[in-house]
């Protein structure tokens, strides 16, 4: 063999094809039963996500960075310098943002009184540390006093960075209040003396937080957008001078190459909008970490949650990250809170070095595919919000369509399709709750405000506070490899909602699952054990245990000859199970 100054790995195999992979799999899945489809995911924007990408599945160019449409970053070196990261302050804490900015982070997202910043901000060195604050419905005079603050202070006007915080688009998303426009006019007059800094912000999280899917929440956000153009056009400005003064803020969820998808797919959209405006222009994004993912219950699950969102974001080319605290729907975070969300980022920026590549996600068939299905989704849910008129006249279209999204989603938390780790899954009964300081309360009267697990928690909360646990006898039939398998589901199922599963263990006989059963205290039972058990035993243990005083029985499996009340397996309405047995102990909720 005659050298040719090239390594060919692997070049003495042939080279497969689709068709070879597709052939081998299938192959697979006939001996299983299951069919092609099993292996392919539909998000809740009908986008298939399929099991392999090939270069055969194509995407539009994506440009280079810095250059539209942006869809790979928004500066010329792309995420190589990092990201801006954000630590949220929900009450005025002095100590706590300058404990923050001392380690670590780099900006302030400040949800304080205006007659709170100046003392907030009184250490905090506002040439370094850019702010973003964040008063809902209050933000005019906020964003006034926020002004007074940065124009008194030795600082100068072209080292001011960050957002006033308008969003009066966020505020009706959030209470239902009439937008008001107006409000911007004195905000974006005093704003001019600063030209760096921003004034407007376009939420997401209103649309996120209801339970919308990914291209809702971007073909909305794009909507105000639009909506924000035309109202700073309309006081005068060019639209140069109005693109300037808008960032978007998305969330970041544990679906880490959803979040890389979105947060591309969104510098793409904006990119044609400024296109068409006259003011080709990057997106600025903030992204934060889902407020919907997070979870009262087992919460030191949010951390793992927390990071993923945080790589996706930073992936995805996100300007700036927040990160929210594991306690964040307890109530206020601690110190020890705060210290993890920071270093989260500190340790994906320092230590892992994601920012270390221009895009990382750049030629990856399955991102770039996912990228251009998602805006192409989006794009068409933007068009149908303007198709009536618009933010904010479109408000009752985007209520009914994301309620429609929830109600999708829903089901498919209450079946564990889409599994909570900690809460739907795995729960921990003899977790020690986390004890926090009440948050102020959040403004209501718009678009709802939900967590995915709340269901759930409802129903933990209420076994918890129950004068005794409720239970589930485990009825396990035959040796412990018999039933193990579908004893631990059972377990998991009903642990979901705090419900108590005592266990027979190994059986030989009925009596002896009867006199398991009598010493658990248990009025309901659930059978466990395998195929052949049941088809011997589950008819004459399930008589036996009504005999028993069992006043309901239930089954780990589809189908069975035994007189059985209802059925657990996998795919079953779990929280409709969980439901029916807080209903037949008497436990309210």
């Amino acid at each position: 063999m005659e050298p040719t100054g090239e390594l060919a790995l692997a070049a003495e195999f042939p080279a497969p094809d689709r068709e070879q992979w597709l052939e081998l799999v299938q192959g697979v899945l006939r001996k299983s039963g299951a069919v092609f489809d099993s292996l392919v995911t539909t998000t809740y924007d009908g986008i298939r996500l399929e099991p392999l990408y090939t270069a055969d599945d194509t995407a539009p160019p994506a440009g280079f960075p810095g250059l539209a449409p942006f869809t790979r970053g928004g500066k010329p070196q792309g995420a190589v310098e990092g990201w801006d990261v954000r630590q949220l302050h929900r009450v005025a804490d002095r100590n706590a943002v300058m404990a923050d900015l001392e380690n670590g982070v780099t900006s302030l997202w400040l949800k304080t009184p205006k007659d709170k910043l100046d003392d907030v901000l009184a250490e905090v060195y506002l040439d370094l540390a850019p702010v973003v604050v964040d008063a809902g419905a209050d933000f005019r005079a906020t964003g006034l006093e926020m002004l007074r603050i940065w124009d008194r202070r030795p600082v100068l006007a072209s080292q001011v960075r960050g957002n006033v915080g308008a969003d009066p688009i966020g505020v009706q998303a959030r209470t239902g209040q009439q937008a008001d426009f107006e409000a911007l006019k004195d905000l974006v007059e005093k704003a001019k003396d600063f030209p760096d800094l921003r004034v407007v912000v376009v939420d997401g999280l209103p649309f996120h937080e209801a339970g919308g899917s990914d291209a809702q929440e971007l073909g909305a956000s794009l909507a105000a957008g639009v909506a924000y153009l035309r109202a700073l056009t309309d006081l005068g400005l060019s639209p140069q001078n109005a693109v300037r003064l808008l960032e978007f803020r998305y969330a970041a969820t544990a679906d880490q190459f959803l979040t890389i998808a979105k947060f591309r797919a969104a510098r793409r959209l904006w990119a044609r909008v400024t296109e068409v405006a006259g003011a080709p222009a990057p997106q600025v994004q903030h992204a934060v970490t889902s407020p919907a993912m997070m979870t009262r219950r087992d919460p030191w699950v949010n951390m793992l949650r927390t990071t993923v969102a945080a790589f996706g974001a930073g992936v995805g080319g996100a300007d700036s990250v927040t990160v929210l605290p594991f306690d964040h729907a307890i109530g206020l975070p601690d110190d020890f809170a705060r210290r993890i969300a920071r270093n989260t980022q500190s340790l994906l920026l320092e230590e892992s070095r994601v920012a270390g590549v221009i895009d990382p996600a750049g030629g990856s068939w399955y991102v770039e595919k996912l990228t251009d299905d998602l805006a192409h989704a989006a794009w068409a849910w933007f068009r149908e919000i303007e198709a009536v008129g618009g933010l904010p006249n479109a408000f009752p279209l985007v209520t009914d369509k994301i309620a429609e999204t929830w109600a999708k989603r829903s089901e498919n938390l209450a079946d564990r399709t889409d599994a909570i780790t900690g809460v739907s899954e795995f729960p921990n009964l003899t977790e020690q709750p986390v004890k926090r300081e009440k948050a102020p309360e959040e403004p209501s009267g718009g678009l709802p405000r939900i967590r995915y697990a709340q269901a759930y928690e409802v129903l933990r909360d209420a076994a918890d506070a129950a004068p005794e646990r409720p239970k589930v006898f485990l009825a396990t039939l035959g040796p412990v490899a018999a039933h193990t398998a579908r004893a631990t589901f059972a377990a998991n199922l009903f642990q979901a909602g705090g419900i108590e599963t005592p266990a027979a263990g190994a059986t030989k006989t009925v009596e002896d699952v009867v006199n398991a059963f009598k010493a658990s205290g248990a009025r309901i039972a659930c059978l466990a054990g395998s195929e052949t058990s049941y088809a011997e035993l589950a008819a004459p243990v399930a008589d036996a245990l009504r005999a028993a005083g069992a006043e309901r029985v239930l089954l780990a499996g589809k189908k069975s000859d035994a007189r059985i009340d209802e059925y657990v397996y996998t795919g079953c309405p779990a929280l409709r199970v969980l439901e029916h047995t807080f209903e037949f102990l008497g436990v309210q909720r």
